[in-house]
Protein backbone atom coordinates (compact mmCIF):
# COMPACT_ATOMS: atom_id res chain seq x y z
CA UNK A 1 0.00 0.00 0.00
CA UNK A 2 1.31 3.08 -0.80
CA UNK A 3 1.91 6.19 1.62
CA UNK A 4 0.34 9.70 2.09
CA UNK A 5 3.16 11.96 2.81
CA UNK A 6 2.28 15.74 4.12
CA UNK A 7 4.76 18.55 3.32
CA UNK A 8 4.18 21.66 5.60
CA UNK A 9 6.79 24.47 5.81
CA UNK A 10 6.97 24.74 9.75
CA UNK A 11 8.41 27.49 12.08
CA UNK A 12 11.51 26.96 14.66
CA UNK A 13 8.54 27.18 17.56
CA UNK A 14 6.51 24.58 15.66
CA UNK A 15 3.63 26.83 13.85
CA UNK A 16 2.87 26.11 10.61
CA UNK A 17 0.77 28.90 9.77
CA UNK A 18 1.69 31.76 12.20
CA UNK A 19 -0.93 34.36 13.77
CA UNK A 20 0.47 37.68 12.23
CA UNK A 21 -0.76 36.30 8.24
CA UNK A 22 1.62 39.59 7.23
CA UNK A 23 5.04 37.96 8.59
CA UNK A 24 7.76 36.97 6.21
CA UNK A 25 8.51 33.44 7.94
CA UNK A 26 9.89 31.09 5.19
CA UNK A 27 12.90 31.16 3.98
CA UNK A 28 11.37 29.92 0.32
CA UNK A 29 8.59 32.02 -0.74
CA UNK A 30 6.54 31.00 -4.07
CA UNK A 31 8.11 33.01 -7.35
CA UNK A 32 11.78 33.98 -7.64
CA UNK A 33 12.57 34.40 -4.09
CA UNK A 34 13.54 30.75 -3.25
CA UNK A 35 16.62 30.85 -1.35
CA UNK A 36 16.92 27.52 -0.40
CA UNK A 37 21.00 26.14 -1.04
CA UNK A 38 21.20 23.59 -3.78
CA UNK A 39 21.56 20.34 -1.63
CA UNK A 40 17.57 21.08 -0.45
CA UNK A 41 16.38 21.84 -3.84
CA UNK A 42 17.86 18.68 -4.78
CA UNK A 43 16.99 16.62 -1.59
CA UNK A 44 13.12 18.27 -2.37
CA UNK A 45 13.05 16.85 -5.60
CA UNK A 46 13.84 13.54 -4.59
CA UNK A 47 10.59 13.44 -2.97
CA UNK A 48 9.04 14.04 -5.90
CA UNK A 49 10.33 11.30 -7.80
CA UNK A 50 8.74 9.04 -5.31
CA UNK A 51 5.42 10.53 -6.00
CA UNK A 52 2.62 9.75 -9.03
CA UNK A 53 -0.31 11.76 -7.66
CA UNK A 54 -0.84 14.83 -5.40
CA UNK A 55 -3.80 15.33 -3.11
CA UNK A 56 -4.67 18.88 -2.61
CA UNK A 57 -7.06 21.11 -0.92
CA UNK A 58 -9.54 23.14 -3.07
CA UNK A 59 -8.22 26.09 -1.10
CA UNK A 60 -4.72 25.81 -2.11
CA UNK A 61 -6.19 24.60 -6.02
CA UNK A 62 -7.94 27.79 -6.34
CA UNK A 63 -5.42 29.65 -4.69
CA UNK A 64 -3.23 28.78 -7.50
CA UNK A 65 -0.62 26.01 -7.00
CA UNK A 66 -1.44 24.22 -10.10
CA UNK A 67 -1.37 27.62 -12.73
CA UNK A 68 1.63 28.56 -10.54
CA UNK A 69 4.25 24.99 -10.88
CA UNK A 70 2.57 25.17 -14.51
CA UNK A 71 4.44 28.32 -15.17
CA UNK A 72 7.90 27.60 -13.53
CA UNK A 73 8.03 24.05 -15.20
CA UNK A 74 7.18 26.60 -18.75
CA UNK A 75 9.84 29.05 -17.76
CA UNK A 76 12.26 26.97 -16.61
CA UNK A 77 12.46 23.61 -18.69
CA UNK A 78 16.18 23.41 -18.54
CA UNK A 79 16.89 23.56 -14.77
CA UNK A 80 17.18 20.62 -12.73
CA UNK A 81 15.93 22.44 -9.72
CA UNK A 82 12.48 22.80 -11.27
CA UNK A 83 12.18 19.05 -11.81
CA UNK A 84 9.83 18.65 -8.98
CA UNK A 85 7.22 21.47 -11.12
CA UNK A 86 7.40 19.15 -14.13
CA UNK A 87 6.48 16.71 -12.24
CA UNK A 88 3.48 18.22 -10.51
CA UNK A 89 2.50 19.49 -14.54
CA UNK A 90 2.65 15.33 -15.13
CA UNK A 91 1.42 13.71 -11.84
CA UNK A 92 -2.10 12.71 -11.12
CA UNK A 93 -4.19 15.43 -9.00
CA UNK A 94 -6.79 14.93 -6.91
CA UNK A 95 -8.86 17.99 -5.20
CA UNK A 96 -10.80 16.77 -1.87
CA UNK A 97 -14.15 18.90 -2.20
CA UNK A 98 -17.74 18.97 -2.38
CA UNK A 99 -17.88 22.76 -3.32
CA UNK A 100 -16.74 22.25 -6.94
CA UNK A 101 -18.68 20.61 -9.64
CA UNK A 102 -15.41 19.28 -12.44
CA UNK A 103 -12.25 20.40 -12.50
CA UNK A 104 -10.40 23.52 -14.72
CA UNK A 105 -6.93 21.34 -14.12
CA UNK A 106 -5.44 19.39 -16.60
CA UNK A 107 -4.85 16.05 -15.22
CA UNK A 108 -6.98 16.90 -12.03
CA UNK A 109 -9.77 14.73 -10.50
CA UNK A 110 -12.72 16.15 -8.11
CA UNK A 111 -13.06 13.72 -5.53
CA UNK A 112 -16.55 14.37 -3.34
CA UNK A 113 -16.50 11.35 -1.25
CA UNK A 114 -15.63 11.81 2.75
CA UNK A 115 -12.16 12.86 3.49
CA UNK A 116 -11.35 8.85 4.97
CA UNK A 117 -12.85 7.13 2.17
CA UNK A 118 -11.11 9.32 -0.31
CA UNK A 119 -7.69 9.09 0.95
CA UNK A 120 -8.35 5.43 1.90
CA UNK A 121 -9.05 4.43 -1.68
CA UNK A 122 -6.20 6.65 -2.96
CA UNK A 123 -4.24 4.43 -0.65
CA UNK A 124 -5.05 1.14 -2.12
CA UNK A 125 -4.75 1.80 -5.65
CA UNK A 126 -1.02 0.70 -7.49
CA UNK A 127 1.57 3.46 -7.60
CA UNK A 128 3.92 5.37 -6.35
CA UNK A 129 3.29 7.56 -2.98
CA UNK A 130 0.92 10.38 -2.49
CA UNK A 131 2.14 13.87 -1.74
CA UNK A 132 -0.36 16.16 0.23
CA UNK A 133 -0.60 19.74 -0.37
CA UNK A 134 -3.04 21.81 2.03
CA UNK A 135 -3.08 24.98 4.32
CA UNK A 136 -3.19 23.85 8.00
CA UNK A 137 -6.83 22.86 8.10
CA UNK A 138 -6.90 19.95 5.63
CA UNK A 139 -3.43 18.99 7.04
CA UNK A 140 -5.17 19.09 10.80
CA UNK A 141 -8.47 17.35 9.51
CA UNK A 142 -5.93 14.40 7.86
CA UNK A 143 -4.29 14.19 10.77
CA UNK A 144 -7.11 13.99 12.82
CA UNK A 145 -8.74 11.16 10.54
CA UNK A 146 -4.83 8.84 11.39
CA UNK A 147 -4.55 9.16 7.53
CA UNK A 148 -0.97 10.59 7.29
CA UNK A 149 1.85 7.66 6.86
CA UNK A 150 5.02 10.41 6.87
CA UNK A 151 5.10 13.59 7.99
CA UNK A 152 8.16 16.11 6.12
CA UNK A 153 8.00 19.49 7.65
CA UNK A 154 10.69 22.15 6.28
CA UNK A 155 11.23 23.59 9.69
CA UNK A 156 12.75 27.68 9.40
CA UNK A 157 15.09 29.39 10.93
CA UNK A 158 12.17 31.80 12.08
CA UNK A 159 9.68 31.84 15.58
CA UNK A 160 6.86 33.30 14.98
CA UNK A 161 5.65 33.86 18.47
CA UNK A 162 1.94 31.73 18.06
CA UNK A 163 -0.35 30.38 15.32
CA UNK A 164 -2.12 27.52 14.30
CA UNK A 165 -0.63 23.74 14.69
CA UNK A 166 -1.58 20.85 12.68
CA UNK A 167 -1.99 18.69 15.98
CA UNK A 168 -4.45 18.84 18.20
CA UNK A 169 -4.90 15.92 20.51
CA UNK A 170 -4.42 17.65 24.12
CA UNK A 171 -5.36 14.87 25.93
CA UNK A 172 -3.07 11.68 24.08
CA UNK A 173 -0.73 13.91 21.89
CA UNK A 174 0.97 12.54 18.98
CA UNK A 175 3.38 10.43 19.31
CA UNK A 176 5.62 10.43 16.27
CA UNK A 177 8.83 8.30 15.48
CA UNK A 178 12.03 10.23 13.73
CA UNK A 179 12.52 8.83 10.25
CA UNK A 180 15.21 11.13 9.46
CA UNK A 181 16.54 15.07 10.19
CA UNK A 182 18.84 16.61 7.74
CA UNK A 183 19.73 20.44 8.34
CA UNK A 184 20.89 22.56 5.28
CA UNK A 185 23.11 25.76 4.62
CA UNK A 186 20.02 28.47 4.13
CA UNK A 187 18.80 27.39 7.57
CA UNK A 188 16.49 24.95 6.79
CA UNK A 189 15.91 21.71 8.94
CA UNK A 190 13.94 19.06 7.58
CA UNK A 191 12.52 16.50 9.95
CA UNK A 192 10.62 13.51 8.56
CA UNK A 193 8.39 11.20 10.98
CA UNK A 194 5.88 8.69 10.85
CA UNK A 195 3.22 7.87 13.07
CA UNK A 196 3.59 5.52 15.89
Amino acid sequence: MRKLILQMQMSVDGYVSPANGNLDWQVWGWGDRWAWDDRLKEDFNAVFSGVDTILLSRKIAEEGYLDHWGRAAKNHPADPHYDFARKVVDARKVVLTDKLKASRWERTVIARGSMADEVNALKQQGGKNILCIGGVGFASSLVAHGLVDEFQFFVNPTAVGGGRSVFHDPHKGHKLRLLQSTAYECGVVVNRYAPI
